[in-house]
């Protein structure tokens, strides 16, 4: 139940990399190879190996070993700020808030306008309640004209602001994460659909979420859940019964199944 409830958040924290880090050393990953990197001889290539491992590491489910290659690049390179950034991600995922908060300060004092930094310390403000505040960081990250992937900060922002109550900033950040994306922009796809049911919109939400799911596989707890209150809304039983079944056979513990039980549909 643990591991799931770990691997599911962890999930939902870099669905479509949201929380995202650029990977770019010329290397094969190799779990064996973990503290024994070869062809790095200055600290901060080092510095930067370590950190991209920790974050191969921590997007394939390994949160441990990934914390164990940020502390050899924080040990090879203290001012490499993208370890205290990827590093603060990992604690958010273990709900180590305190910790997650000094990374994530000592990133933005080093690099202020780096937009992952700003991207990533959004998300942990979203996170932990703190969902307006997190707005201005991901407007921060879209300032940077070499920001590459500036529909990420717009799906989160858009994320961030739905959480917020704020129906139609969201609609319009991840409509322009739409525009921008090169991936599909499944995230914003699937925020969009929950926009449209939240507003009473059904047909389109069923769209955006259809458009989603096509892009899934496998498809999310939460667009499966999705999809079944759309249907329910809708009286169309036979497709209910259908993601009711996807739900109960892909995800028996999690959250959303839990609340089809106790027929909590809101």
């Amino acid at each position: 139940m643990k591991l799931f409830l770990l691997k599911s958040r962890m999930a939902a924290l870099c669905l479509g990399l949201l929380c995202s880090f650029s990977a770019s050393a010329q290397y094969e990953f190799n779990p064996s190879a973990t503290g024994q990197v070869k062809g790095a001889s200055d600290p901060r290539s080092r510095a930067r190996i370590h950190t991209e491992l920790g974050s191969m590491y921590f997007q394939a489910g390994n949160p441990g070993v990934a914390l164990d290659e940020l502390r050899i690049a924080l040990s090879a390179d203290s001012a490499y700020f993208q370890a205290y950034s990827v590093r603060g991600l990992v604690r958010l995922s273990l709900q180590e808030y305190g910790k997650a908060e000094e990374d994530f300060r000592q990133a933005l004092s080093l690099a202020p306008n780096d937009p992952e930094v700003n991207n990533n310390y959004g998300w942990f403000l979203c996170e932990t309640g703190k969902e307006r505040q997190s707005i201005s960081y991901f407007l921060n990250a879209l300032k940077s004209p070499l920001y590459e992937t500036p529909d990420r900060a717009y799906t989160n922002a858009g994320t961030c602001a739905f959480k917020a109550g704020d129906f139609d900033a969201a609609q319009d950040y991840l409509l322009k994460a739409l525009q921008l994306s090169r991936d599909g922009a499944v995230s914003a796809r699937l925020q969009l659909a929950k926009i449209f049911y939240r507003r009473g919109i059904f047909e389109e939400s069923r769209i955006y979420l259809a458009d989603a799911l096509k892009m899934m596989e496998p498809p999310t707890a939460d667009a499966l859940w999705l999809g079944l209150r759309l249907e329910r809304k809708q009286g169309n039983r036979a497709a209910e019964a259908g993601y009711a079944s996807q739900l109960r056979g892909r995800y028996p513990t999690s959250p959303e199944y839990q609340e089809f039980l106790k027929g909590n549909f809101e």
